[in-house]
């Protein structure tokens, strides 16, 4: 519910949002990690597939 919440604070759409880290957490590094979080994100490859 925090993530879900976070991304509107945020103006992301949260089905996006959650999609999207969920499938690049797998991929991602770990010293980049702070980039999935709402306030540092932007789209991914990963989620526009």
């Amino acid at each position: 519910m925090t993530l879900i919440q976070s991304a509107k604070l945020n103006r992301h759409d949260p089905y996006a949002y959650l999609k999207d880290i969920l499938a690049a957490l797998p991929i991602q590094k770990n010293n980049a990690i702070d980039g999935l979080l709402p306030d540092t994100w932007k789209l991914t490859l990963a989620g526009q597939a």
